[in-house]
Order: structure tokens, then C-alpha cells, then sequence
């Protein structure tokens, strides 16, 4: 019999069944969209995007969701976790991400989408990962969690920066100062990376028109989403889709 791999990498979703469990593994949980109620040996948290919870070997956990949600759950060997982030993980399990990290897991997250992940992506993601994680300082989670699992579960509705403020109460200058903090970003930019994220799953995993896509992700028309994405990647919709395509 092959030896386990160290580690595997697997997008999931969770339900409303809450069986308390326990494995002989590590684990990162890592949303992507929606939100997760995790209890981790007795601390409860509600995670969402730019958040990370780490199961210890053996610590029992539960994981649910009352909405549609996706993450990205990483098992591992904690013997490949370098010993002061596995002690600082155990001892904080649940902690904002760093933008560089979040930037490598939404790419990750992206790559699934489209199949599992080769064991040569695997050696090179998940050590640069841990070595992201290492290096950035301890943070508790932030205010900006229950905002971003929002506006991820409704991307195409009327977001302005007043309107994520009073979400989580926060001025529009304190709301700023946190995506810049926590995120190194601004409110609409985040916002409109997260739209055309969307767009960019609709176009690769589904046959919905472009049109339908521009609405759902909030674009007045396809044409405004066709400017937005050529100012952020040099692409279309339609040249995305054909690429995809092609390469299936």
C-alpha cells in the first residue's frame, strides 16, 4: 500500500448537520463563500471570508452553515506544520488571514473549481501557504467577517462603502481603515474583484448568457461588465469563456 501523501486539498461545503467528530490529522479551513459556525473544542466562531480555523490533531469540531457556502479545507500531517505556527494555530485557532495569504487561497480555490489539484501543485501551494501563515502576526478575527459573508452571499445588490458601514456600524472612514488593514484593499475595490470572481465561475462552470452574469454579479449590462473586466485582467467575458473551452 502507498504511503498517505502528507496533505490533500479539497473544496467543501457544509450542512446543517452538526456531528461532533474528532481525526487523526490536522486540518485548515479556509471559506471562500458564505459562512461556517465552527465549535473547536468548545470555542464557537462564525467564519467568513479572509478567515482561517485550524483543527489540532485529534481536537474534536463541529462545522455547519444555514446558508450556501464553499471552503477550502486543507489536511495535513502536523508534523509538516513548522512548530511555532502549529503552537500559535493550537493555541489561537481561529485568525484572520493576511492578503498575501488570502490572495494564494482565493487562487487555490479558483484552480479547484476546475478539478482536483496534482500532487506538484500540492508540494508547491501548501508550503508557501504555512510559510504565508508563519510570517504574518497573530490577528484576531475582525469586525469585517459577518460584513464579507454579506456581501458574498448577495454580490449583485446595491453595496456602497455607506452601506457596508452601517452593516457593521462602523463609520465609513473606520470601515476603510479596517479593509486597509485587514485586507489591503478598499471597499469598492473588494467589491468589484469579488464580482468579476464571480463572473469569472459563471463563465468557466456554467452555460449562463454573459448578459445574465453581468446582472447576477450587479453591472448594469454586459457592456459594463465587459469595461470592468478589461481594466482588471486585459480580458472579456466572451474571450474568458472561449479560453475556458478551449483548454476543456
Amino acid at each position: 500500500m502507498p504511503p498517505k501523501p502528507p496533505f490533500t486539498l479539497n473544496l467543501r461545503s457544509y450542512g446543517l448537520a452538526a456531528d461532533e467528530h474528532r481525526h487523526d490529522h490536522a486540518q485548515l479551513v479556509l471559506p471562500l463563500a458564505g459562512r461556517l459556525l465552527l465549535d473547536i473544542g468548545g470555542r464557537e466562531r462564525l467564519l467568513g471570508q479572509g478567515q482561517a480555523a485550524f483543527v489540532d490533531t485529534g481536537m474534536r469540531h463541529t462545522q455547519v452553515s444555514h446558508e450556501r457556502n464553499q471552503a477550502l479545507v486543507l489536511d495535513l500531517d502536523a508534523h509538516h506544520v513548522p512548530l511555532p505556527l502549529l503552537e500559535r494555530l493550537a493555541a489561537q485557532p481561529y485568525q484572520a488571514v493576511a492578503p498575501a495569504a488570502w490572495r494564494l487561497i482565493d487562487y487555490m480555490g479558483l484552480v479547484l473549481q476546475g478539478g482536483p489539484a496534482t500532487t506538484g501543485r500540492l508540494q508547491h501551494w501548501v508550503p508557501l501557504l504555512l510559510d504565508q501563515l508563519g510570517q504574518q502576526a497573530p490577528r484576531a478575527v475582525s469586525r469585517l467577517g459577518p460584513l464579507l459573508a454579506r456581501v458574498q452571499a448577495e454580490p449583485g445588490a446595491p453595496w456602497t462603502a455607506e452601506r457596508m458601514a452601517q452593516e457593521v456600524h462602523l463609520s465609513v472612514s473606520r470601515l476603510h481603515a479596517l479593509f486597509r488593514s485587514e485586507l489591503g484593499s478598499t471597499p469598492a475595490a473588494w467589491l468589484q474583484q469579488l464580482r468579476l470572481e464571480r463572473v469569472r465561475e459563471g463563465l468557466v462552470g456554467s452555460n449562463r448568457p454573459i448578459a445574465e452574469l453581468a446582472l447576477a454579479a450587479g453591472y448594469a449590462d454586459q457592456n459594463a461588465l465587459t469595461r470592468a473586466m478589461r481594466r482588471s485582467t486585459g480580458s472579456t467575458p466572451a474571450a474568458i469563456r472561449r479560453a475556458a473551452r478551449d483548454a476543456a
